[in-house]
């Protein structure tokens, strides 16, 4: 993919922007022990909440057959008094996640960074399984709408013989980012509408990688800044100026 244009959008269409990074944890931590990743950070963020996971068992005999699921800690989420901020620290890795409005790049990722170095000093992680990039767009297409295409380059293809009233579709693509060794999923779907008037798409990127990852923090946090370059390029690729517009 080419480099992308350095664009600002001042409405930009973000409603949640993620850093996520998976690890392995030794195998003595008690889960418990993540709550510690708010301590020092109460005054910013103040809530806490469980994070759980279900776990199912199925039990077939020959004459009876029985399924149960139960409720796991796996970890916990600290969100900011106004809910805009949240962070989360799981056996399984390390998420930082803002909601709209978005402020920057730098700021968000230089949050992210301090808060993955509480996250490291109590975890302690043994290795980094997997690095992401995610930012959820929500774009409000002004009504009447005779064509997706006028504002989104990555829409369904339609067969001419069925009918082009589309009133709703899922789609997803996963697709390579060879440059970065990477892969982009891109889920696309028709949403409610929260403005009158308008058709809202969400356009879902998330960049990510699992082999060969940086072996020191420096140069995984610059991998990092690469995923969302990649996923400027991304973004740009699937929009028409025409939705450009919106975000102005």
């Amino acid at each position: 993919m080419p480099p992308p244009a350095k664009r600002h959008y001042p409405k930009a269409p973000i409603v949640e922007a993620v850093i996520d990074l998976r690890v392995e944890l030794p195998a003595q931590l008690p889960v418990e022990d993540l709550a510690r990743a708010q301590t020092g950070e109460e005054a910013n963020y103040p809530v806490i909440e469980r994070v759980d996971e279900t776990v199912g068992q199925m039990m077939v005999g020959p004459q009876l057959s029985s399924a149960s699921a139960s409720r796991q800690l796996v970890g916990f989420l600290f969100r900011s008094a106004d809910g805009k901020q949240l962070y989360q620290a799981r056996k399984t890795g390390f998420s930082m996640s803002r909601l709209t409005p978005y402020p920057d790049w730098p700021e968000f990722r230089h949050e992210a960074r301090r808060l993955w170095d509480v996250y490291r000093a109590i975890a302690q992680p043994t290795k980094v399984v997997r690095v992401a990039v995610r930012y959820i767009n929500r774009i409000d297409i002004p009504l009447p709408l005779n064509d997706f295409g006028e504002y989104l380059r990555t829409v369904p293809q339609v067969s001419p013989d069925l009918p082009q009233g589309l009133v709703g579709y899922f789609m997803q693509l996963v697709l390579p980012v060879e440059d970065l060794k990477s892969q982009a999923v891109i889920n696309e779907t028709i949403i409610d509408p929260v403005q009158p008037n308008t058709v809202p798409v969400v356009l879902d990127i998330d960049i990510f990688r699992t082999d060969v990852l940086p072996a020191t923090e420096d140069d995984m946090w610059a991998f990092i800044e690469q995923l969302r370059d990649a996923k400027n390029r991304v973004f740009e690729a699937c929009i028409t100026d025409k939705a450009r517009e919106l975000f102005q």
